[in-house]
Formats: C-alpha cells, sequence, structure tokens
C-alpha cells in the first residue's frame, strides 16, 4: 500500500471508456457504502492522471478491518504478517537501541512510559503513511478490477456488474471479523504476554514492601519488649514511596491484638497498579512475645509466612 507507482496515467487506467461508462462500473465496484467519497477520490485521480497521498481515516485507526470489510481479503493477510512483521521489528530494533543508550540516565518511575511512548510513535507513524496512501490503494485496487471484468466480459455487462459486486462492495462479516481478531489480540497481549513485563516488577515491589515492614517490626518488637507498650510514636521511614508505614494498636481482620504494623502499597505505575491498596499486616500476640503475619494479597503473591486474610 505504501509503494504505489505514481504513473500517468494510473496502472490499469481504461483511456478508451466513456466517463458516464467509467463511473457506472465504479459505483458496482464501490457499492452502495461510502459510494459518494470513492468516486469523488477517483475522478480526482482520473484527471490529474496520476496517484497522490489523501487522507483515509479509517484506515489511520482500523487498517485490518476496513481491508477485511473492503474485501481486500488476500491484502488484509499480507498486511498483518508482513506489515506488523515491520512495524514490531523498527520498534524492537528502536527500543533495544534506547534501552542501551538512553534508559541508563532515566529514572525508573520514567521508564515504561518511555517504552511505550516510542512504540506508540513508531505505530502512529506507520498508520499516518497507511492513511495517506489508502485512496489511491483502493482506486488502484478498483482499476484493476475494471480491467479484468472488461477483458474477461467484454461484451456482458451482467457479468462485468456480478464480477465487481463479487471482488467489491463490502462485507460486514469481514469487518466484524477484523474487530474480533483485534480483541483476540488484546485478550493474547492480558492473559500472556503482560504477566511476562509485569511478574518481575510485582516481585520487586513485594519484596521491598515485606522487607520494609518486616524491618520495622523488629524495631516495633524491641521497643514493645523494652516499654511494654506499643510505640506508636516510635520514628518511621521506609525508604520507598512506594510503602506506606503505619503503627497502631488495631487493624482490620485482626481479632485479638495489642499493637500492629501496617505497611500498605501505593504508588506504583502500569502493569501492576493492581498492587496498590495491598496490606502486609504484623500483629502482636497479647501476654507473648510472638508476632503473626496476614496480608490482602493472594495466596500466590504473600509472603510464605504471611497469610493471606
Amino acid at each position: 500500500m505504501l509503494f504505489i507507482e505514481t504513473d500517468s496515467p494510473p496502472p490499469f487506467y481504461q483511456e478508451k471508456l466513456p466517463p458516464a461508462r467509467r463511473t457506472q462500473l465504479d459505483k458496482w465496484f464501490i457499492g452502495h457504502r461510502s459510494q459518494r467519497y470513492y468516486l469523488k477520490r477517483f475522478e480526482q485521480f482520473d484527471e490529474q492522471g496520476y496517484l497522490s497521498p489523501k487522507w483515509h481515516w479509517a484506515a489511520f485507526f482500523v487498517t485490518f478491518p476496513w481491508l477485511l470489510y473492503r474485501k481486500r481479503y488476500m491484502d488484509a493477510l499480507v498486511y498483518s504478517v508482513a506489515g506488523w512483521s515491520f512495524i514490531q521489528l523498527n520498534i524492537a530494533l528502536v527500543l533495544v537501541a534506547v534501552e542501551f543508550l538512553v534508559m541508563p540516565y532515566i529514572t525508573d518511575a520514567y521508564q515504561m512510559t518511555i517504552r511505550v511512548s516510542i512504540a506508540a510513535l513508531i505505530w502512529l507513524f506507520w498508520s499516518f503513511m497507511v492513511a495517506r496512501w489508502t485512496d489511491a490503494y483502493y482506486y488502484r485496487m478498483a482499476r484493476r478490477e475494471i480491467a479484468d471484468a472488461i477483458n474477461d466480459y467484454p461484451q456482458d455487462e451482467r457479468l462485468q456488474k456480478a464480477h465487481l459486486s463479487q471482488e467489491g462492495g463490502v462485507s460486514l462479516f469481514g469487518l466484524g471479523w477484523g474487530f474480533g481478531f483485534f480483541a483476540f489480540i488484546l485478550m493474547v497481549i492480558k492473559v500472556q504476554f503482560l504477566p511476562i513485563i509485569a511478574k518481575p516488577k510485582e516481585n520487586e515491589v513485594l519484596f521491598d514492601a515485606y522487607d520494609t515492614v518486616k524491618t520495622t517490626q523488629n524495631h516495633v518488637a524491641l521497643a514493645y519488649r523494652q516499654t511494654g507498650q506499643c510505640p506508636l510514636d516510635l520514628p518511621i521511614d521506609s525508604g520507598t514511596e512506594k510503602v506506606h508505614i503505619e503503627i497502631d494498636r488495631s487493624a482490620a481482620g485482626v481479632a485479638e491484638t495489642d499493637c500492629v504494623v501496617i505497611a500498605t502499597i501505593q504508588n506504583v505505575k502500569l502493569p501492576i497498579r493492581y498492587l496498590n491498596d495491598q496490606t502486609l499486616v504484623f500483629y502482636h500476640l497479647p501476654n507473648s512475645d510472638d508476632w503473626e503475619c496476614i496480608s490482602s494479597l493472594n495466596k500466590k503473591q504473600a509472603p510464605e509466612n504471611c497469610s493471606p486474610d
């Protein structure tokens, strides 16, 4: 689609066709949907005698479903394999370069945002280029199918119309299949690929949270043994803005205690934003020196010695 000839006249152009006849053939190929729009574009290309970039909003946002909607099934397959592979290759090459040349100087808080932004910019550039040439591409397809119809059925308008209606027009089934494919891809990304990225970050945040609350609990336990009271005013420095530490005499989900240390995870970004507001709680058992731990995290996320609440 991006490498369309700018020949004069355009490829497959039938010079001997009268304007009225050419318009009729165009209508048969385009179908009723968006007919006025494409007839206007086709007329512009016919008059100027060469292909040139225009703008096509549908191709910019949803190229693959649009190709299926316009019955360009083989082109949609080529686009989804070759086009997307080309995009992914460019994204991978740029991200590898950025990872070595730029990321060492960027704080962790902005690294994921930068990676996503780079990938989005490359994708937008590709979509921009596709959208500029989509009208020329569709015009070229129309001229090719019209040339085939005239060559195959030179004296039979009924068969010409049947051929163009079959090869052109629109397919609501194709449109639905295209968006369904997008939904499937998003589901695969969510289920298969996001966890690959999220798991190391999740482990890092959970380790920091447990290490912070356990260190604080040790200080609180020492002060408790020395004074016999819960040290509510004990100075606390969690060392990270992702974990908020609090000392109290009670906590939700704990029936009997006189001193608790609560660690609340906060300020974490995608793809592990689901950890926000999760808690790790160490609580003192009255009339003993023992401390227990519970957590709002699920069984897989909670530390081994910290039971889910």
